[in-house]
């Protein structure tokens, strides 16, 4: 498995200072973006997609290393490498490693969000 954190707090800290009020619609974005770019590596493998595959785990990838989810940006980074090389049997596995955490990420980002009164990382 990767070697990697779930979340990377340092970064969700500095993150969150960095954006004050705006962190919980950015978390929230960044959720919701997720969702979606998942459902669009679905299709580009349905569609046997192999520059859809690279581009939208590239841009997913990008996304998860920027809010603080480095595993998450790992499988990417794989998913990505399978679609540039045109390996898509490769990725279709990886992609549910990639549904699996980011369902572990979305929860800990809903607890970090639930926690403290005034949402802070630490």
């Amino acid at each position: 498995m990767v070697d990697k954190p779930h979340l990377d707090e340092e970064a969700l800290a500095e993150l969150q200072n960095v954006m004050e009020d705006e962190f919980e619609t950015l978390i929230h974005t960044y959720l919701s973006d997720s969702r979606e770019r998942i459902e669009s590596l679905k299709a580009a493998l349905n569609d046997e997609d192999a520059d859809a595959v690279a581009k939208t785990a590239h841009s997913f990838k990008g996304s998860c290393i920027n809010i603080g989810a480095p595993r998450l940006g790992v499988l990417c980074r794989e998913v990505e490498k399978a679609g540039i090389e045109d390996r898509l049997g490769d990725a279709q596995p990886v992609l549910g490693s990639i549904e699996e955490e980011f369902q572990r990420v979305a929860k800990a980002l809903h607890a970090l969000m639930a926690g403290a009164p005034d949402k802070r990382v630490r």
